[in-house]
């Protein structure tokens, strides 16, 4: 049996640039951190947030308050930051904030077991991870390997996450690397 598979959440343009609205603080150091832990990992999934076509519903508004980000899929705002833009490993590309479905089932390749890392932990990495383990999946997240709107929301995600325990663990990148081997 092979080991629990890396599922790298969103780590795109659109979270990583400064002058995004959707800039996430600390995107470099979790950034960093992913970088090292990827060779680690037989298996590495990443995935993207895009913008639907035509936001339906609740989506409307949301997207009347972002209108930068209603842009096509292929728009370069939505591009993997180059450190992974090209490293060959399945990309799960979904218009949710939560990355759990058919799609990312299907690139874990049958494995139970996952690692998630990525951007925002208060928002895509929260809603991936519970999904996830509602589906009965193990869910590690690697805390520094996150980042979060604020320090402040980080925590919150991290301990709202916490609360699924056993389900959900919170760890760090050195635990997580160090029981790889």
């Amino acid at each position: 049996m092979t080991g629990p598979t890396l599922v790298v959440v969103d780590m795109q343009q659109v979270f990583g640039a400064p002058a995004s609205p959707w800039f996430t603080p600390r995107f470099a150091e979790a950034e960093a951190v992913i970088a090292g832990m990827v060779p680690a990992f037989d298996r590495v999934v990443f995935t993207r947030f895009v913008a639907p076509e035509r936001p339906e519903g609740a989506w409307v508004p949301y997207y009347e308050q972002w209108p930068f980000a209603l842009v096509p899929a292929d728009d370069p705002i939505y591009d993997l930051v180059l450190s992974f833009r090209d490293s060959g490993h399945p990309v799960v590309t979904e218009t949710t904030f939560g990355k759990w479905g058919p799609a990312l089932r299907e690139a874990l390749d049958g494995s139970q077991d996952v690692v998630l890392a990525g951007v925002s932990t208060d928002c895509c990495v929260l809603s991936t991870a519970l999904g996830a383990a509602d589906a009965g999946v193990r869910i590690r997240v690697a805390a520094d390997a996150c980042a979060g709107l604020s320090d402040a929301d980080h925590q919150r995600a991290l301990d709202a996450m916490a609360l699924y325990a056993p389900l959900i663990e919170i760890s760090d990148s050195t635990a997580i690397l160090g029981g790889l081997r």
